[in-house]
């Protein structure tokens, strides 16, 4: 509240200012004007007598109205030239104070004015009443920014740019607006050093951080494209046999349901009619077996819905009709859980039967030769004992004892596929008058042997032809497998096959009757310093490999002390030693790790040198008289080596040696191309009709089928394609 004051006629009659606010650059006052005539001032002068109180009373509040609403104006005014708003006037003859107003307003925001100013501050209280303070603009710290509200207001209207800002200590400002005057609309675009500054940093690391991510970038897409490339390397594009997904019954993914069906049909048939005769249900059984029958021989040996008969859907409708009749007269949940155990277990019963027969007949097919590769060595020996001796050429003794040329040893009675692989080293080695192959075979075969490489000799190379019956010293009281072979217990062993009742029950021991088992040239590997004594390296080759690279590098290759030089076979459970060896024998459980890797014989480099140094012959003697009663394994030459050479080979690269081309028809394309050999190991020979067809090219190509001995036997493409 105000104090009371006393007014005089005086003040009345005459305009009097009350000064409200004041500062040294605003002036503010309000005028109250009195009475218009003369003619009315004695009602209220005599009035005044007996109303003062009141009239003092009002006047008061009205002086007090006044006052806060002009407070409140100038605020309002004060506010929204702050905020960048043209100050308010309400007249023409305040426009020179509106130009007053601008031009001072650009000179506080070019400092221009460098004294002391009074800021005025607004504000609300918390009884929400408006207060309002004086601020010094020397008190304020140098974090505010003084704002040209013109220069705003039209940068916002015209260019729609952010805002303008003016720092306090900026040096370039007075020579940037030196001429505002003239070019009002002009917006400033000068900033603090410092803040200039602050943002060329950061534009410098936005740049540096765009590099450094367009660099990854670049890295990472080299990268996938270097990945994408080494998969497309190894990408096996090849189809394999009828496994193809393009082939019909793979157009949809039920392909054969309707074939599948039929077949659980005719097995349900069986259950009831099985049920129906015990029952004496004679017209059910009947008509069961009726049906059966139809739907067998709708089905015939389809394996696909795209294969059967057009009536075979028909056959399936009426076989479901009769059924649901027979399920409703018969059915019982034990009594038709007990039929089909009792089938299944017959079932059982004929597929072990039919896989002891097929495995019989392989073994037998496997150990057997067609005919007309019997035809050749019959015609060779003929014609070898018709030479004379001028005509048998004896290979230089030079050649075959010189160590630094590249020595091979093949241990066959095969002349077929001797010549195979004597034929596919020669035509990929680069210097074929460096190798020397040593050709041992039995007494049987020598002579054809002998005559075919006399004829049929490859250009360059030195080859020499031996009989197994010509190493005396080759005898059972030195070898344990010829002396184990002669007694009566082994020879019962291996030929007992014949005593038993089916051919079923000999299955077993058919298979140790293959003649690779029984011949000494199949053990004749564990020989080799004895009947090559001065070579130093030796590349031992079996007569079911086919070379398809120069394998000069192998006498390169660093075995690391090692004796044998052999590529690894074992694929996660598979090919380990537990596969070969009885691990149930304390002499081979004390001896061996299960779990240790396999690898191949077929494919061998063997250092002479170290292993007369470390007597590996010795070793593998110790081993095979301990394993005269079979107690250590069974059969076959790989059991003895693996034991023979544990931890004495050196693993070679896979790629030196593919296997399996004579029993996994799903070896991988890619690999078989890229291999330096390939290994027919297994019953699947190339030459026999049971092998494998999409492998047996890689054989017959190196076979030359112009041959007068193979044209004469009837040996032809036709024949092995």
């Amino acid at each position: 509240m105000l104090p009371a004051a006393t007014i005089s006629d005086a003040d009345t009659r005459s305009d009097f200012p009350i000064n409200l606010s004041a500062t040294k650059h605003k002036l503010k006052r309000l005028y109250i004007s009195p009475p218009v005539s003369t003619a009315m001032k004695s009602p209220i002068t005599r009035s005044t007598t007996s109303l003062s109180p009141l009239t003092i009373f009002i006047f008061l509040v009205l002086v007090h109205i006044s006052i806060v609403g002009a407070d409140a104006f100038d605020s309002l005014r004060i506010r929204r030239e702050i905020s960048g708003k043209w100050p308010m006037f309400d007249c023409p003859q305040c426009m020179d104070k509106k130009e007053q107003a601008n031009a001072n307003s650009l000179a506080v925001g070019n400092h221009k004015v460098e004294k002391d100013i009074d800021i005025i501050v607004t504000y609300t209280d918390t009884s929400g009443a408006i207060k309002i303070r004086t601020v010094k603009s020397k008190d304020l710290s140098a974090s505010w920014v003084w704002k040209n509200p013109i220069d705003d207001y039209q940068s916002k209207a015209e260019d729609s740019k952010p805002e303008t800002r003016f720092e306090h200590s900026n040096p370039h400002s007075s020579n940037e607006h030196a001429d505002i005057n003239e070019q009002p609309h002009k917006t400033s675009s000068l900033t603090h050093p410092a803040k200039h500054k602050r943002r060329a940093l950061r534009q410098e690391r936005r740049d540096r951080r765009t590099a450094e991510l367009i660099q990854v970038s670049q890295k990472m897409m080299t990268q996938m494209e270097e990945a994408a490339i080494e998969r497309a390397k190894t990408f096996d594009t090849s189809v394999k046999g009828r496994y193809g997904i393009w082939r019909k019954e793979y157009e949809s993914p039920n392909s054969d349901s309707t074939v599948k069906l039929m077949r659980d049909q005719i097995i349900m048939a069986k259950a009831y009619a099985s049920i129906a005769k015990a029952k004496n249900e004679t017209v059910i059984y009947d008509s069961l077996m009726k049906h059966s029958k139809r739907s067998q021989q709708a089905i015939e040996k389809a394996t696909f819905d795209s294969e059967l008969a057009p009536s075979a859907v028909d056959r399936a409708k009426e076989m479901g009709h009769i059924l649901s009749l027979a399920k409703d007269q018969f059915y019982d949940c034990i009594i038709m859980a007990r039929k089909l155990r009792v089938m299944l277990q017959s079932t059982e019963a004929n597929v072990d039967e039919v896989k002891k027969k097929s495995a019989s007949l392989t073994q037998l097919a496997a150990k057997t030769l067609p005919k007309p590769l019997h035809c050749l060595p019959l015609v060779l020996t003929t014609d070898y004992f018709l030479l004379t001796d001028k005509d048998v050429k004896i290979p230089d003794k030079r050649f075959l004892e010189d160590p630094s040329l590249y020595h091979y040893a093949i241990f066959s009675d095969n002349v077929l596929a001797t010549s195979v692989v004597v034929n596919s080293t020669v035509l990929h080695a680069k210097e074929p008058e460096k190798h020397v192959f040593h050709i041992v075979t039995d007494k049987l075969n020598f002579a054809a042997m002998k005559m075919w490489f006399l004829v049929n000799h490859p250009e360059g190379s030195t080859i020499e032809v031996q009989n197994v019956d010509d190493f005396t010293w080759l005898n059972a009281s030195y070898c344990p497998v010829l002396r184990q072979l002669e007694s009566s217990r082994m020879r019962e062993y291996y030929f007992k096959a014949h005593q038993t009742s089916s051919l079923t029950a000999g299955s077993d021991n058919l298979k140790y009757r293959n003649p690779k088992y029984l011949s000494m040239l199949n053990h004749l590997r564990f020989y080799l310093p004895e009947v090559y004594p001065k070579l130093d390296k030796i590349l031992f080759l079996d007569d079911d490999i086919v070379v398809q690279k120069d394998l000069t590098p192998l006498w390169n290759v660093d075995l690391q002390g090692m004796v044998n030089g052999a590529v690894e076979t074992c694929k996660e459970s598979f090919h380990r030693f537990d596969k070969y060896l009885n691990f149930s024998n304390p002499k081979i459980a004390d001896n061996f790790e299960p779990n240790a890797c396999g690898w191949a014989f077929g494919m061998n480099m063997f250092d002479l040198k170290e292993w007369k140094k470390r007597d590996i012959t010795g070793i593998y003697h110790g081993w095979q008289n301990m394993n005269e009663e079979r107690t250590l394994w069974k059969l076959g030459t790989l059991p003895p080596g693996l034991i023979t050479f544990y931890n004495l080979t050196h693993p070679l690269e896979r790629s030196w040696h593919v296997l399996g081309l004579g029993y996994d028809p799903a070896l991988n394309q890619t690999e078989i191309e890229n291999a330096a050999v390939v290994h027919y190991n297994g019953n699947y020979k190339p030459w026999l009709d049971l092998a494998i067809s999409k492998y047996r090219s890689y054989w017959s190509r190196y076979v030359k089928f112009d041959n007068p001995y193979l044209q004469m036997c009837n040996i032809n493409s036709f024949m092995l394609s």
